[in-house]
């Protein structure tokens, strides 16, 4: 087989100091020239980046950049080659995604899992066990900030596994607080996400912040919006954050 040529013309690069392995970027390349491989970003191939750069956009912490060096020429060809292989897969590291004609990430939140539930005594969840929730709307595009049951409240804002993943998410962490639900992934606006921290702080005048998120790399971005919206209120409230595992159980719990 020849070797591609190389030419001097932009390309990706990583830096993998601050990279968090969220995988954003590799939903945001539609030539899949990015894998998540060991926690970190990497480009699988120079000849599937195209060097545009539409993988930045949504990186939580600049990790990537455009920089000008040697590599071989973009082959669309090999691009198509490599996206009808991967559409082919079924294996837990890609999951095909047809509609938008390129596969979703294979970071740590999308690879599958199955747990063992032996153990669980079948009768030990009886009868109607009652919901804590005391409001709606709670997905954060849809609450206002200054709707009434947000105003000196406890606030809990999960996200959105979270619920599903952890046994006691009403019993334990949604008593007696309001919430606001989030994917820091999958969600799109961002910024208005954190206008709306700061105003549940600012304008509302909330009592404490309870932040839930999931193990996986992605979900820390839903702390980071918290934090930032926080750095922009010129109020200042506790701040928790909880870490859940997959399996339902709580990995760390800190006031900030």
């Amino acid at each position: 087989m020849t070797e591609a040529k190389l030419v001097k013309r932009k390309i990706i690069e990583i830096d993998e100091e601050l990279c968090t392995g969220c995988g954003q970027c590799v939903v945001d390349c539609a030539e899949s020239a990015l894998e998540v491989i060991d926690g970190k970003a990497k480009v699988v191939n120079d000849v599937f980046c195209d060097g545009l750069g539409a993988c930045m956009a949504d990186c939580p912490t600049g990790a990537l950049s455009i920089i000008e060096r040697e590599a071989p020429e973009f082959n669309e060809e090999a691009v198509e080659k490599h996206l009808e292989s991967l559409k082919q897969k079924n294996t837990d590291s890609y999951i095909a995604t047809e509609e938008i004609g390129h596969v979703a990430c294979n970071c740590a939140g999308s690879l599958s899992n199955t747990f063992d539930l032996s153990g669980l005594d079948d009768k030990e969840e009886s009868g109607n066990i009652k919901s804590q929730l005391r409001h709606w709307p709670v997905q954060m595009h849809l609450i206002s900030p200054l709707a009434p049951y947000y105003k000196g409240a406890d606030v809990l804002l999960a996200a959105d596994c979270t619920a599903y993943a952890y046994g006691g998410f009403h019993s334990e962490l949604l008593k007696g607080k309001s919430l606001a639900i989030a994917c820091p992934k999958l969600d799109q606006g961002h910024e208005s996400y954190i206008e709306k921290i700061r105003s549940l702080i600012d304008d509302a005048k909330i009592n404490t912040l309870t932040i839930a998120m999931m193990e996986v790399p992605c979900c820390s971005g839903l702390l980071r919006l918290a934090q930032e919206g926080a750095k922009r209120a010129s109020r200042k409230v506790p701040i928790k954050f909880m870490i859940i595992s997959s399996h339902g159980e709580i990995l760390k719990e800190e006031w900030l």
